[in-house]
């Protein structure tokens, strides 16, 4: 930690391409680094420029994220379609407070 009492967060946008395995790897290099919030949602194709999404993730899929994500020590995660680094900021910094 840099400093005593700073919270640090993270996000990954899903659906271009990576496999399940990876992203717990990456979740597993976050929580080594003792990040204390993950957030994991879907990538939405801004616009005709930008890169496909490969596939959507079902509601389960992003459960099992979820739940792998604070089985390695997260203190806090949101995982879902919609979820974006900023979904509920103020919520997930008070949730571990």
């Amino acid at each position: 930690k840099f400093s005593p009492g700073m919270v640090t967060k993270s996000g990954l946008m899903v659906g271009l391409g990576e496999t399940m395995t990876e992203l717990v790897d990456v979740f597993r290099e976050l929580a080594v680094r003792q990040v204390d919030i993950l957030t994991v949602g879907q990538y939405l194709r801004p616009s005709r420029d930008h890169l496909p999404i490969a596939r959507f993730y079902t509601p389960e899929e992003f459960h099992y994220l979820k739940e792998e994500a604070m089985r390695l020590g997260f203190r806090h995660v949101e995982s879902g379609p919609l979820v974006r680094s900023s979904y509920h900021a103020h919520e997930q910094a008070d949730s571990i407070r």
